[in-house]
């Protein structure tokens, strides 16, 4: 199926579909109910009619600027392209694509007004996948500020960073949230890591991270376990952890202060929130897969 998709009203019909031609595009006549119709079907829309009618239009369907489609608004007479929503999520490359065909982009967002990267734009282009999302509106502005630098990490290797720095990771689907008891062994974490990926038909490859409190930051079995797989592991602050609701209870809400340590690390760096799997005990190793 096609990512991209042009909507239009019927008066500009002719242009637009000329327009999704051009771009490889599937087409659709704008009517009440097209946007709540391909919205989570398509990755970026194109809209040929005035910005408030696709504004009012698109409200009732946004979620969440990770997941929701970006939005171009392209002006009836197919002269300027202004990304609505999701400039840095795919938005401002298609104003830019656009531009080929004489369709002048309007680009709003901060970075790129300078000439300068923005994290998610980094992200695309290098086809990666931003691990802490909440870390990027104050890395943007420090991009801005002329203040941000970017560091490669070859691996095999650990990074502890804090959460003020954006993480960008190889893409991947799921998130492993892992838990286990004082002193386990590699072996113990990779039985227990192998099993549950197993049980819910899943490859490391495509494992996104792995994720546990950052009071595990010592632990030896768990950290060498990670590596030996060449995984992304990420210690998660309490803080963060406690802003997770998961569905399962645990004992760590009475030893440690917190909701737990598998779930709701998964569940802070997973971007549908979709359980796979509530959190599981292969002896003393608990594992949670979210995606």
């Amino acid at each position: 199926m096609k990512d991209t998709v042009v909507i239009s009203l019927n008066k500009f019909a002719p242009g637009a579909k000329e327009l999704a031609d051009k771009l490889g595009a599937d087409f659709e006549l704008y009517s009440k109910e097209t946007f709540g119709d391909i919205f989570g079907r398509y990755k970026r829309i194109a809209a040929v009619m005035s910005a408030g009618i696709a504004v009012r239009a698109i409200a009732p369907y946004l979620e969440d600027k990770w997941t929701d489609p970006c939005i171009v608004v392209v002006s009836p007479d197919l002269r300027y392209a202004i990304p609505v929503i999701g400039g840095h999520h795919g938005g401002n490359e298609l104003a830019r694509e656009l531009e080929k065909f004489g369709v002048h982009p309007v680009i709003t967002t901060a970075t790129e007004t300078r000439g300068l990267p923005s994290v998610e734009g980094i992200a695309d282009k290098r086809g990666l996948e931003i691990i802490n999302k909440d870390s990027t509106r104050a890395v943007n502005s420090s991009i801005l500020d002329g203040e941000t630098t970017i560091q490669i990490i070859e691996p095999p290797a650990i990074a502890i960073v804090p959460p003020g720095v954006s993480v960008l990771l190889e893409k991947g689907e799921y998130i492993v949230g892992v838990g286990c008891r004082k002193g386990i062994s590699k072996e113990e974490v990779l039985g227990a890591i192998d099993s549950a990926l197993s049980d819910e038909g899943i490859g490391r490859e495509e494992v996104l991270a792995y994720a546990t409190t950052c009071l595990k930051k010592n632990e030896r079995g768990l950290i060498d376990a990670i590596g030996e797989i060449y995984g992304n592991l990420v210690f998660l602050d309490d803080e963060t952890l406690k802003e997770q609701n998961p569905e399962s209870p645990s004992r760590a809400q009475d030893k440690l202060g917190l909701p737990g340590v598998a779930e709701p690390a998964a569940l802070a760096l997973s971007k549908r929130k979709e359980i796979i799997m509530n959190k599981r005990k292969y002896g003393g190793v608990t594992v949670a897969v979210i995606r």
